[in-house]
């Protein structure tokens, strides 16, 4: 079986890359090959070699890739790799994907759209629009209301961080039973758990309020109000917010799970259309994205004005815009947004200056990790200033240092970090996550290549390993060893 998998992965990535050359000029020819042919992980050793979008794609279980480049302001190509489906048909660049949370960013748009109409307000009480349902009161909210901007920046203190969605042949709750967490929901209730406006939490709780806060302002289903507002009048003609997927649309990527076998009950549906609900490509993705570029610029205003695309831009609380992750320096500021839903994982970038970005769709679990690698390739080839790798200088230790290390360090009360030995290469496993190598950089210090990450392993004054220093995430966190867990048993 896995032999007819890959087989089937690299017939189709091959055939991708000789219509790319059918329909493109020879200088973005080059481009795409250079982009698909060296990915790195996001941190690499000095030395590493580069490995192909074809090679990772298998090594990773990750059937199909679409890629689509933006450069000054224009979509300059579009491709697909590897598989819409096992032994189906190839990807193409109008096979559609479910988003996961880029449907967030999406939605906002439509939801400032209704702040442009005056239909909503950025900065009232969410309460006075909502109709059919009311949000409980809550002693955390200490009196304070949760108006939509809050919801839009992740700050509105509510609950619930995603949605796993529902197979196709399970029960879907109606959106207010998504949101009081009733049967058939197979989420809690959306409730408010901290004072809003004053604490950054990433919540698709709170998209799914807006969402509510939006059908009842508008009087439209909510897949209505999204085409209207924003894929029609920007183009996006591959794209839907309907749950689930109309026959009409298509061809649609099957979802996988990390291990290659197809998830359970198909493409999940999600009612929190907001929070996880588009299906689109990332042609139409792009659409979105240089929108964006040129209403900031006042050169189109298809859904947006360019006072209120700056205000979504405008960076806040956690690094975050209206409904966008926002970064880089002031010269070259980008946004950009993630996804992950049930088999499907994205990203997508737009830098909001000089007119370049990109969108990176799959159709397994764990794609997000191929999709960084593949935006980094981008990033290098058209020369970005941000999403380089990490680049660090590994050393070579010998067997007898490394064993010193292996052993158990608690970095908190249900979190931990492992280390064990598989011949000459330590490994380190975080509680409930997969098991990953890391790399010595000196004798005591040592990193991941999936991830920026370092570890400081931490000796007493007889040169006994007494712990470690995780620094992640700009954060440095201290990891007692536990004394059983030492070489020889003892303290």
């Amino acid at each position: 079986m896995n032999r007819c998998v890959t087989l089937a992965g690299v017939c189709a990535f091959l055939v991708g890359q000789v219509s790319a050359a059918q329909t493109v000029s020879p200088d973005v020819q080059r481009h795409i090959d250079k982009v698909v042919g060296c990915l790195h992980e996001p941190v690499m050793a000095k030395g590493d070699p580069c490995i192909s979008l074809e090679k990772r794609m298998e090594a990773m279980h990750v059937p199909g890739v679409s890629v689509a480049v933006i450069h000054d302001g224009k979509l300059e190509w579009a491709r697909g790799f590897g598989v819409a489906k096992v032994g189906g048909p190839a990807v193409t660049a109008g096979t559609m994907f479910q988003a996961g949370s880029i449907s967030k960013p999406v939605a906002a748009m439509a939801a400032l759209r209704l702040v442009q109409q005056k239909k909503l307000a950025l900065d009232e009480d969410v309460e006075k629009e909502l109709v059919e349902w009311k949000l409980p009161s809550s002693e955390a909210a200490h009196g304070r209301p949760v108006t939509l901007r809050e919801l839009l920046t992740h700050t509105g203190g509510t609950t619930v961080h995603g949605f796993p969605g529902y197979a196709q042949d399970a029960p879907v709750p109606t959106l207010v039973q998504v949101l009081d967490g009733e049967k058939p929901a197979n989420t809690p209730a959306i409730r408010i758990e901290t004072e809003p406006g004053t604490k950054w939490n990433y919540s698709g709780g709170g998209f799914t309020i807006m969402q509510a806060t939006m059908i009842d302002a508008a009087k439209e289903p909510f897949p209505k109000l999204l085409q209207e507002s924003v894929l029609a009048p920007m183009g996006m003609k591959h794209s839907t917010y309907e749950q689930p997927l109309p026959a009409r649309m298509g061809p649609a990527a099957t979802p996988y799970n990390a291990d290659g076998t197809p998830v359970a009950g198909g493409a999940h549906t999600y009612p929190e259309m907001a929070a996880a609900g588009l299906w689109t490509t990332a042609s139409d993705l792009a659409l979105y994205v240089m929108e964006n570029q040129q209403s900031l610029k006042g050169k189109a205003n298809h859904v947006l004005s360019q006072v209120m695309t700056k205000e979504m831009m405008t960076l806040g609380m956690g690094s975050w815009g209206l409904g966008v992750q926002i970064g880089g320096s002031e010269a070259d500021r980008y946004f950009m947004h993630g996804g992950v839903n049930a088999g499907f994982e994205a990203l997508f970038v737009g830098y909001e200056n000089h007119g370049d970005g990109a969108v990176v769709m799959t159709n397994a679990q764990g794609g997000s990790r191929l999709a960084q690698q593949v935006m980094q390739s981008i990033a290098a080839e058209y020369g970005w200033p941000d999403f380089k790798p990490v680049v660090r200088t590994e050393v070579k230790l010998d067997r007898s240092v490394l064993e010193k290390y292996v052993g158990t360090y608690e970095l908190g009360p249900k979190f931990s970090l492992t280390f064990t030995l598989e011949g000459d290469q330590l490994i380190s496993q975080a509680s409930g996550q997969p098991a990953v190598p890391v790399f010595a950089e000196s004798e005591t210090k040592f990193f991941t290549k999936m991830m920026n990450a370092e570890i400081d392993f931490v000796k007493d004054d007889k040169g006994e390993v007494t712990g470690m220093v995780l620094h992640q995430g700009g954060r440095d966190i201290n990891g007692p060893r536990k004394k059983e867990s030492t070489p020889n048993g003892g303290a």
